[in-house]
């Protein structure tokens, strides 16, 4: 009675790892560790309209090592220098427009694989509110590409905003 009993599981274990190996598995993104380089980023509204505002091509870099540790830039390409070539004495459209064309942020990031998103505890940001903060991004990888998505409630108004990266070889 043992022996069939043990046959029977050791059958079954058989059958349920030839049904799991016959489905396709999706692509997985394994580590985040590298560099990675911005194809896009855009936005897309509560009323299906969608914008860029870093631009049709924008710059952008994220770096991730081995331990988790982040940074992020993205710039509008094509930003106006400030007419006074000073930093310190720029006017509020020009510093308006510096700020509004660049996002940048680091602290450390990781994959939540059962819930498929990305963690990315912020230490440090250009905007402020995000410092020591938590936020949490649903994403896709497929060939080689990911993308994620800001939640429409991260910005208050119902706006949707995605990044999407392509990793560059070593």
């Amino acid at each position: 009675m043992k022996h069939r009993f043990v046959s029977a599981c050791a059958v079954a274990a058989l059958l349920t790892g030839v049904a799991v190996a016959a489905q396709p598995q999706p692509a997985d993104l394994a580590s985040l560790e590298g560099t990675w380089v911005m194809d896009s980023a855009y936005e897309i509204h509560p009323d299906g309209t969608r914008s860029t505002n870093y631009g049709e091509h924008p710059l952008g870099l994220l770096n991730v090592d081995s331990a988790g540790r982040y940074n992020l830039q993205i710039f509008k390409a094509g930003r106006s220098a400030f007419a006074s070539g000073d930093k310190t004495r720029g006017t509020p459209d020009e510093y308006r427009q510096a700020v509004l064309g660049s996002s940048t942020h680091f602290g450390s990031v990781a994959i939540d694989r059962a819930k498929h998103q990305l963690v990315f505890d912020v230490r440090a940001a250009s905007f402020p509110n995000w410092e020591g903060k938590r936020q949490l991004r649903d994403y896709t990888f497929k060939d080689g590409v990911l993308s994620y998505a800001v939640p429409a409630g991260a910005s208050g108004n119902g706006v949707v905003a995605y990044s999407v990266w392509r990793r560059v070889a070593p």
